[in-house]
């Protein structure tokens, strides 16, 4: 129950289920990038729904994960903002960055953005969804995607979230290290640059999709 009721337990768990949500976002830009093979993004689309089971109960950790995330993410910010006084924080301000500073608000975009997600390609609510199958008789997740990402709005709205999913990992990353207590004087740079690595790649790999469509390199 300490995981629950302190905040070191509190912290360990949000970083936990962190990295849970990190693991996640990795396979879905694997995943989402087989829409530069052809036919790659319908198959991979047809596998998942073969699965239901698996998929659902995926969701379902997820959606745990996310929960005490949340949670316990506006908890600490908000006890953190508490207890220090204004000229603490700005003493720091020299050591901290921008996504350090940022992470409630970068967070909450980010809740945002993912129940916008799931209304446009999950539950498919959005006028711009063109729905249809390709020649195999498959879901045309491929011209559907295309069809969405055509429309310069969406395309910017989904480049933009994932700006600020490169503000939250870049800081968010490194600081489950230190939150583990695996980190020192000499790994901190390390686990910093590490964060920051993979926060420009999950960046480039998930923007470029929307980005090569709107610009029409990449055409239903």
């Amino acid at each position: 129950m300490q995981l629950f009721t302190s905040s070191v337990g509190r912290k360990v768990l949000m970083a936990i289920t962190g990295q849970f949500m990190v693991l996640f976002v990795i396979v879905h830009m694997l995943g989402n990038s087989s829409i530069f093979i052809p036919g790659g993004i319908n198959a991979y689309a047809e596998h998942l729904h073969a699965l239901p089971p698996l998929v659902w109960a995926f969701r379902l950790v997820m959606l745990v994960a996310a929960g005490i995330h949340i949670l316990f993410g506006i908890q600490l910010s908000l006890e953190n903002r508490a207890a220090n006084p204004d000229t603490y924080a700005v003493k720091n301000y020299k050591k901290a960055t921008m996504g350090s500073l940022s992470m409630l608000y970068t967070g909450l975009l980010l809740l945002s953005f993912i129940i916008y997600h799931l209304f446009h390609f999950t539950i498919r609510a959005t006028p711009d969804i063109k729905l249809g199958v390709d020649s195999l008789g498959r879901f045309d997740v491929f011209g559907m995607v295309t069809n969405s990402f055509s429309h310069g709005i969406i395309a910017f709205i989904y480049i933009a979230a994932m700006v600020v999913l490169f503000l939250h990992l870049s800081h968010g990353i490194q600081s489950f290290f230190q939150t583990m207590g695996w980190n020192n004087d000499k790994s901190l740079p390390v686990f910093s640059k590490i964060g920051m690595i993979a926060a420009v790649v999950l960046l480039l790999g998930y923007a470029t999709i929307p980005f090569v469509i709107v610009t029409g390199i990449l055409k239903g």
